[in-house]
């Protein structure tokens, strides 16, 4: 028993369980708390305005917003580690602690991200008192999370709304020179595609593209 119990309690095998549901909920930590859920979308976005069904690959645009994720959750990931997950390892710290200390930073990226009338929506929604009283950090997960979620759908939504713009006016113009010319029975798509590609890559449409998500996270 004495060999278990270590550190006020901390125990060996409440480290393990602690691992163990922080590795089956991951996925889901990473889809309704990070910034992964704005760049898949945006992503998605981008390839059904161009026309490409196919292409860039599923597994790609998911690695892609994976890895720029990681980049713009680095900090996040840097303080967590040194304030909760260090501490932690080395048993300076229990359990509940780690997990207070954990959810701090995760929280203030997430307020950071989060508009004030969904923040306000689910604060009313909750119909706590205690709840209401509360403010930034202070906020309960059950709170800031769907807040955030809401947000990034909502942003998500507004720039894959104006990336389908410059290419909305591609397929324009080339359907109304086809009509104009008598070639109906032409699909507009077949001959717009190779357009919308080539602007794509004459203004270095993914430099563009990455760095208005990264930035719009800053």
């Amino acid at each position: 028993m004495a060999d278990i119990v270590i550190n006020g309690g901390a125990s060996d095998v409440v480290r393990i369980i602690v691992i163990l549901t922080i590795i089956t909920i991951a996925p889901f930590m990473l889809l309704m708390m990070t910034c992964f859920t704005r760049i898949i979308i945006v992503l998605g976005f981008l390839r059904h305005a161009m026309g490409l069904q196919q292409t860039p690959p599923t597994q790609v645009l998911v690695g892609l917003a994976l890895f720029i994720t990681f980049f713009i959750m680095s900090p996040v990931l840097s303080e967590i580690n040194e304030t909760a997950l260090q501490p932690y390892n080395e048993r300076e710290i229990e359990t509940v602690v780690f997990l207070e200390r954990a959810s701090g930073p995760i929280k203030e990226f997430m307020l950071e991200q989060t508009g004030t009338d969904e923040l306000e929506f689910f604060r009313e929604l909750s119909r706590d008192p205690a709840v209401e009283a509360l403010s930034g950090t202070g906020l309960p997960l059950s709170v800031v999370v769907p807040s955030f979620m809401i947000s990034e759908l909502k942003r998500a939504f507004i720039m894959g709304f104006l990336l389908f713009i410059p290419f909305l006016v591609i397929d324009t113009i080339v359907a109304s020179t086809l009509m104009s010319m008598g070639m109906i029975m032409l699909p507009p798509v077949m001959i717009s595609m190779p357009f919308k590609i080539l602007l794509f890559v004459v203004v270095d449409g993914w430099g563009l593209l990455i760095r208005t998500l990264v930035t719009s996270f800053n």
